[in-house]
């Protein structure tokens, strides 16, 4: 696509076909109270003179069972800033996952939001179901999955094929035996309902969101539900509206695009880092780092851990030039201290989040068969014979305990409007999740942050026109009367 001009950027932002209606924040019906408190010490205390206070919601297990096992869903709120008269509701806020905790966020998200969004709304934090202390879902040693070192997570070859769907069964058979009977019940779908039981809770007729990365499939499905329940709704970073392992796949292959560009910018740079002059120099480098760690592993660290290193630096330019050093280090050293995660994979958080992950993926949408896994990765591998597959998690439905009978519902044509954003080339929620999900939110509008290379970009990445455009709809409920197209940074400095 076209670079976009600036007096194009300025006309698209600046134009408005419709104020949303406002909704009496007062008038509510009557609901049971949600009791705020202190919060754990795994929420940070935001700056004075704001405060944040927690609380638990019992909500049903099995919705259709109203009186059966009950669940506990954590709750976090930070005030809105401004005076009564400026208050515009409660923003429900969701960080991304499946498997993200949410209740730190009503402080780590706010105070990064526009300052007339602090102003007008309660910031609400939760932890869905199966998530932080919401009930937590374990599942043990999930087939080896924090083994340090991994196994490789790019099987070459039919014996390492095989390898890895034992693993992959033996992950779901852990998760089966770990979550039991609440396995088919952590779903975005009863997430959706749980966020519905803390707007009412709340005494809040409507409610507003703002949901990134898996967030803004959380917020579809919450759309598909309660479409009459919403008064605005921001969705960041967009998953598209198909089966969790077919987005899998598409991202998979994004990946690898956004790698081939990381490979370049540093042959670009190769006074900086020092690897090579030439993509084919730096892939070559590359590939020296990787398969130097799968033949000998430095302290727990091998090709898994690396590639999870590249996964998580791939989603954020300014995660480049450290991994780009974390190589050269290796290569003159040995040394694999900058290629770590500041926190170790194997923590009790991660131990929540990747059960959690995998629960949810599994008890959305259909699975693949195992044929059909082993299958794609030989056809990526075709592509690129050294792929990028830690985000592959919902290869593990394949041998899944409990299937859904059909995918999650997504969208609604009852909703009022709804404002999207997306990275050009984010590699993590490709932009074409974006297109795809408006299709079934008529009206909504796409705010698209061009020459960008990073995932989450409202009140993240620092621009203007998208956090201007995104706070004037939230705030005033201004909808762009056409798509709002903003100029990214481009490829960062090293």
């Amino acid at each position: 696509m076209p670079a976009p001009s600036r007096t194009g950027l300025l006309c698209a932002l600046t134009a408005t076909a419709a104020l949303l209606p406002a909704v009496p924040v007062h008038a509510a019906p009557p609901a049971p109270a949600l009791r705020f408190g202190a919060c754990p010490a795994s929420v940070p205390d935001p700056p004075a003179p704001a405060h944040v206070e927690c609380g638990r919601l019992s909500v049903p297990l099995d919705r259709s069972r109203p009186d059966g096992r009950q669940i506990h869903i954590a709750v976090s709120r930070v005030r809105a800033a401004g005076p009564p008269a400026e208050r515009r509701g409660v923003l429900l806020v969701n960080p991304g996952g499946p498997g993200g905790a949410g209740l730190p966020y009503a402080v780590t998200k706010r105070a990064k939001l526009p300052e007339s969004v602090r102003r007008s709304y309660d910031v609400i934090g939760f932890d869905p179901r199966g998530t932080g202390q919401s009930t937590p879902v374990q599942c043990g040693p999930m087939g080896g999955l924090f083994d340090s070192p991994g196994q490789d997570p790019v099987p070459a070859g039919r014996a390492a094929e095989r390898v890895y769907l034992d693993t992959l069964r033996r992950t779901a058979d852990d998760c089966a035996a770990g979550a039991g009977k609440a396995l088919p019940y952590l779903s975005t779908t009863r997430t959706a309902h749980d966020m519905d039981a803390i707007r009412l809770a709340l005494g809040e007729r409507r409610i507003s969101f703002l949901g990134v990365s898996y967030g803004s499939y959380l917020g579809a499905a919450y759309a598909a539900q309660f479409p009459r329940h919403i008064e605005r709704m921001v969705l960041d970073s967009v998953v598209g509206p198909w089966g969790w392992y077919d987005f899998d796949r598409k991202q998979s292959r994004a990946l690898l695009r956004q790698r081939a560009e990381f490979l370049s910018w540093v042959a670009v740079h190769s006074g900086r880092f020092g690897l090579g002059s030439n993509g084919d120099a730096v892939r070559a480098a590359y590939q020296g780092v990787r398969d130097g760690l799968a033949r000998r592993p430095v302290e727990g660290f091998g090709a898994a851990e690396f590639d999870r290193a590249v996964y998580r630096a791939l989603g954020r330019t300014e995660r480049w030039a450290p991994l780009a050093d974390g190589m050269r280090a290796y290569l003159d050293t040995g040394s694999t201290g900058q290629l770590r995660p500041a926190e170790p994979f194997d923590g009790a958080a991660s131990r929540t989040y990747e059960a959690a992950n995998r629960a949810v993926k599994c008890a959305d949408s259909h699975a693949p068969t195992p044929g059909r896994v082993v299958a794609d990765i030989r056809r990526i591998r075709r592509l690129d014979p050294q792929p990028v597959l830690t985000g592959m998690e919902a290869s593990v439905c394949a041998f899944w305990h409990h299937r859904p009978v059909h995918n999650t519902p997504l969208g609604s044509a009852e909703a009022p409007p709804v404002m999207l954003i997306a990275s050009e080339h984010d590699p993590v929620t490709p932009i074409e999740g974006a297109h795809a999900l408006r299709r079934r939110l008529p009206g909504s509008r796409l705010i698209t942050l061009h020459h960008d290379y990073s995932h989450g970009v409202f009140a993240s990445r620092g621009n203007a026109c998208v956090d201007g455009a995104a706070a004037k709809y939230l705030v005033d409920g201004a909808v762009p009367s056409t798509d709002v197209h903003c100029l990214g940074p481009g490829l960062p400095s090293p």
